[in-house]
């Protein structure tokens, strides 16, 4: 049985703790998972927003928890586990000290999350230690971006360092979180008709998208220094990698699937020099139509001039045994087609074609695992159609949708991490090394990519992205599979 908790949110009125945090709370306690006794306190920076907080979270997670959710009298009880409390994070005064009597009155287990921005993170976590809120079963919580390269990074890592121990550092990614990916593991390791077709005997190509219809909305300061290598490759795109493409490991625990990934990250092939320019591609949306609407291009919402990338597309190689010559297309973007987050395993194609040319081409078989916004997994066969005479190829779809499947299914990513880090599973974090080993990939590619030359190519809103995107695929003789394509893949 777990025991009792105190979570502190640094930055409880913050836009992440208000939408995704107190909810993933709420249906934790609606589930009879959170423990009887624990406690959630919320660091606001006006005394104002401690003494109505309850009421502004309330307010909060009424408009983003669905209508089947809510319940007034399940809300009252949770919200006596909810506490406002006032701190300037960078000022050692006072109020922390009356955070640190509350908390030492209460649970050993605590977990400190930070939802603030990376520069905060050496201060906040020198001065929960000089406050002496740290116990033995204390852990501290730190969200991405973790530094903007290897240097930073390690600079954030070392200042945490001096407060919590390795195993006591959660970083988290909320997208290994979600249950479409736990889901993956599953089918890759407990299903021989994956395992054995799963290396590059068998596969193609492997496509890894997280495609946005967004644009800047109120993240144009950070999103403006990060822009989209930063933001969405280095942490879920790598992790969704080294998912795919990880060796089975000894065991289901944290240490055995992060030395798992670590490998696949150590075995990534380094883009240095011209190898950027020929395996990557960056853009930045222009105006478009989305929706039947008109909207602005990244320059006139930033007000500014920039060279930010808004849009990442990379063919990556692992060279290892499994993965020999097979091609890993990373591809992220905002002010896309449609919002999707996929991973397709695109297998070859059968070496001898035994159907006349009249019952059409063959029709590779895909593995489509799809994240959001329906979290699914679909495998795409070919089949002979059963209304003709005469033979004819057609694709077809053996479907597992989780939310169909599951009626009390409800994938809340932060939920399951949150509930992971209170029970001191770390499993579903990310380990410094990989950290490290990420950002060391990526920065040779950010340091091209600031050469005058290598400026973002325009793309419309509304599209999939530059048309050099599609040309990375189709000198491979490939083509993305987008969100919205026919089962076949053919657009």
């Amino acid at each position: 049985m777990q025991k009792p908790f105190d979570f502190v949110i640094f930055g409880g009125a913050g836009d992440l703790a208000l939408r995704k945090l107190i909810p993933a709370w709420y249906r934790a306690y609606r589930e009879g998972q959170m423990p009887k006794g624990s406690r959630i306190f919320g660091t606001v920076r006006r005394t104002e927003q401690a003494d109505g907080y309850r009421e502004m979270v309330r307010e909060a997670a009424y408009s983003y928890l669905r209508d089947d959710e809510i319940d007034n009298e399940t809300w009252q009880e949770f919200e006596a586990c909810i506490h406002g409390v006032f701190i300037n994070i960078t000022e050692l005064d006072e109020h922390w000290e009356s955070l640190a009597k509350t908390l030492n009155e209460g649970n050993e287990e605590r977990v400190f999350y930070m939802a603030t921005p990376p520069a905060v993170f050496s201060a906040c976590c020198k001065n929960i230690h000089d406050a002496g809120m740290i116990t033995p079963t204390s852990r501290v919580v730190v969200e991405k971006p973790l530094g903007y390269d290897a240097k930073s990074a390690d600079s954030i890592n070392a200042d945490i360092a001096q407060y919590f121990e390795e195993n006591a550092i959660f970083r988290i990614d909320h997208y290994l979180g979600k249950e479409t990916v736990q889901n993956l593991l599953a089918l890759r390791f407990t299903n021989c008709i994956f395992e054995h077709l799963w290396d590059s005997k068998s596969i193609d190509h492997v496509e890894i998208s997280i495609s946005e219809t967004v644009g800047l909305e109120t993240r144009a300061g950070f999103y403006d220094d990060a822009g989209a290598l930063r933001d969405m490759v280095q942490n879920h795109l790598m992790q969704l990698l080294c998912l795919v493409a990880m060796e089975p490991p000894s065991k289901l625990n944290a240490d055995s699937i992060r030395t798992e990934k670590l490998k696949v990250l150590d075995a990534l092939r380094p883009l240095v020099g011209d190898d950027v320019a020929k395996n990557t591609v960056r853009g930045q949306y222009v105006a478009g139509e989305m929706g039947g609407k008109k909207v602005d291009g990244y320059l006139d919402e930033l007000g500014k001039d920039s060279n930010t990338e808004t849009f990442v597309a990379i063919r990556a190689h692992i060279d290892n045994w499994r993965w020999s010559n097979v091609p890993f297309y990373l591809r992220t973007g905002k002010r896309l087609k449609q919002r999707c987050a996929e991973i397709i395993i695109q297998y070859k194609t059968p070496t001898h074609h035994i159907y006349p040319d009249s019952a059409g081409a063959m029709i590779p078989n895909r593995l489509v695992i799809q994240l959001q916004p329906d979290e699914r997994v679909q495998m795409i066969v070919t089949s002979n159609n059963l209304e003709k005479h005469d033979a004819e190829l057609v694709p077809g779809v053996m479907d597992l949708g989780l939310t169909d499947r599951y009626e009390k299914f409800y994938s809340d990513a932060y939920k399951r991490l949150m509930l992971d880090a209170a029970a001191n599973n770390p499993a579903l974090f990310i380990h410094r090394n990989e950290v490290d080993a990420a950002w060391n990939w990526i920065d040779p590619i950010i340091e091209a990519w600031q050469r005058p030359e290598n400026k973002p190519k325009p793309y419309e809103s509304g599209s999939w992205g530059p048309k050099e995107s599609e040309d990375l695929l189709r000198t491979d003789g490939s083509a993305w599979f987008n969100a919205g394509d026919n089962i076949s893949g053919e657009c």
